[in-house]
């Protein structure tokens, strides 16, 4: 089943609480952690990710874009993330880390930014709840969709199969009602939006309608017969 997770870095910072609410029915709230070094953006901390956390009852999906994930991730499933993504460009040690993130409570993922590839972390898939490939540079919101993306997408969903793993596969980037059926095509099954709904007019409804587009494009898709 698709999944949406809207951003909130596309949300009004001074209401989180707030626009948490407005996409209620959301699977998971995606938080992004950004530290103006490992990508070029300041977002918010551990404080910031608590005070969220008691004020939503969705489950917060993290996902880290700084330097020293080994350090602070495991701080971030104790302010109450139900999911920490890393990425793997950054990270000391991918497998100790993935190992901690889930003896603490919480489902590991590791991200990768569009130019690392997917297939010399092969044999990391099974430490793994999720993999996040990225479908824009990391850093900045409301960029555009890059569609060179999408066969890493299919060769990620091929190596998920191989494995037989029951590991989802989450995209993040310009994912919109134009963009989210080609990603479910892909192999997609979590997507991340933050313009496509907190920039709609309902952002409730927006993302009904966008885990419709990705189901039915996903119901029929390569990934989704006989794998």
């Amino acid at each position: 089943m698709a999944q949406i997770n809207p951003s909130i870095l596309s949300a009004d910072f001074a209401r989180l609480a707030d626009e948490a609410e407005a996409v209620r029915g959301s699977d998971w709230l995606h938080v992004d952690v950004m530290d103006n070094h490992f990508v070029p953006n300041l977002t918010l901390g551990v404080p910031v990710v608590e005070s969220l956390a008691r004020a939503t009852d969705i489950p917060l999906d993290l996902h880290l874009m700084i330097e020293d994930p080994d350090r602070w991730a495991p701080q971030y499933v104790e302010a109450g993330a139900g999911s920490v993504t890393f990425h793997v460009e950054a990270a000391a040690a991918p497998v100790r880390l993935a190992r901690e993130i889930r003896a603490k409570g919480a489902r590991a993922s590791m991200a990768l930014k569009p130019g690392t590839p997917i297939e010399p972390y092969e044999d990391l898939l099974p430490e793994l709840d999720m993999v996040l490939i990225m479908t824009v540079e990391p850093g900045f919101g409301g960029q555009a969709f890059l569609d060179i993306m999408l066969p890493k997408i299919r060769r990620t969903r091929e190596l998920i199969a191989r494995h037989d793993l029951e590991v989802w596969l989450q995209v993040d980037g310009g994912v919109s009602a134009a963009t989210i059926e080609r990603c479910a095509e892909a192999g997609a099954d979590v997507f991340v939006a933050g313009s496509a709904v907190y920039g709609a007019e309902d952002p409730a409804e927006a993302v009904r309608n966008l885990r419709e587009l990705a189901g039915k494009a996903s119901a029929d898709a390569w990934w989704a017969c006989g794998h």
